[in-house]
């Protein structure tokens, strides 16, 4: 299990295991933000709390952050999926750096292809040290 909070606490996650990946997407909003996502479905492997403002892009995701210190907590769908279910991804960035440290980072080309792209061997750490 892995723990995040904002700079004052106020907004918290918890993402259950471990993640295959951070994903570091270089969408107009994503890369603005600097956060790295990790992702599952609202009330299953992601649970959050706290009061959130959020950011609404377009019919897609609504991006939550916290209104008393502004870090990014985490997005979510607007729409569910044919199973019922609303993907969510909180930001790792948000966690003790020990606890993401070694988890692989994925590029997401949210930019231009909208297409993942190659590993490249760096993990979290690689990134903030």
């Amino acid at each position: 299990m892995i723990l995040g909070s904002c700079h004052c606490g106020e907004v918290r996650w918890r993402f259950a295991g471990q993640p295959d990946g951070a994903t570091a997407c270089n969408c107009t909003v994503c890369r603005r933000y600097g956060v790295l996502w990790a992702y599952d479905y609202e009330g299953a492997g992601i649970e959050v709390s706290g009061k959130t403002q959020a950011y609404v892009r377009g019919r897609a995701l609504e991006f939550h952050f916290c209104p008393f210190c502004g870090c990014v907590g985490f997005w979510h769908a607007q729409q569910r999926d044919e199973d019922g279910r609303r993907r969510i991804a909180v930001d790792l960035r948000l966690a003790e750096p020990e606890a993401v440290a070694q988890i692989p980072v994925d590029h997401f080309d949210g930019l231009n292809t909208f297409e993942d792209l190659p590993r490249d061997g760096r993990c979290v750490a690689d990134y903030w040290f």
